[in-house]
């Protein structure tokens, strides 16, 4: 997967939105304004920052190179993918949805509201 697929996966996701809190350098993608993801578009190989399930985010590091404690951030619950090649496309788009999945589930019913179904409209006559 490269930086532009990656982009449009997190911004993909119901309610996400891509804010620049730290700087113009680097993109944070957040939902219920809280963070899924991160990079800084100017690195080179690209670098995307995801939560990850602490005992998960373990097991990711040992297994691929290109999976390192996340840079920057809790290395408990981030990891930091570079975008090489060297991971097959599906398992980045799949630690994607995983870190979006962590942080929907973390927030309050009332930060959801694009998870509950569209109302109904009330018909009448």
């Amino acid at each position: 997967m490269d930086l532009p697929d990656a982009i449009a996966r997190c911004l993909a996701k119901p309610g996400a939105e891509e804010t620049t809190p730290f700087g113009p350098e680097v993109l944070v993608f957040k939902v219920g304004g809280k963070m899924f993801a991160l990079t800084d578009p100017s690195d080179f190989p690209p670098r995307l920052n995801l939560k990850c399930d602490p005992d998960r985010a373990i097991g990711l590091r040992d297994e691929f190179d290109a999976v390192i404690p996340g840079y920057h951030m809790n290395k408990k619950h981030w990891n930091t993918v570079t975008l090489d090649g060297s991971i097959a496309t599906s398992l980045i788009a799949d630690w994607i949805d995983h870190s979006y999945d962590l942080v929907v589930a973390s927030l309050p019913q009332a930060k959801r509201p694009f998870l509950r179904p569209p109302m109904a409209e009330e018909g009448g006559s």
